[in-house]
């Protein structure tokens, strides 16, 4: 199970990331660890808004 996390940066692009958490994850934790992944990259800094962020739930495909 994995989370999306798609944040606004400075140079007006929007940088999406794939969180590993738990199906019961706190939006603010997996906003967190988005934010601290983008900044450790080489892009321009993101926006700290929370609410500027769009997270959602994405799900890995069964194996058979």
């Amino acid at each position: 199970m994995f989370w999306m996390v798609a944040l606004l940066a400075k140079d007006g692009l929007q940088y999406v990331y794939r969180v590993y958490a738990p199906d019961d994850a706190l939006p603010a934790d997996l906003f967190w660890t988005a934010f601290h992944c983008h900044d450790e990259g080489p892009h321009p800094r993101a926006s700290d808004r929370f609410d500027a962020a769009v997270i959602w739930r994405n799900q890995q495909p069964q194996q058979i």
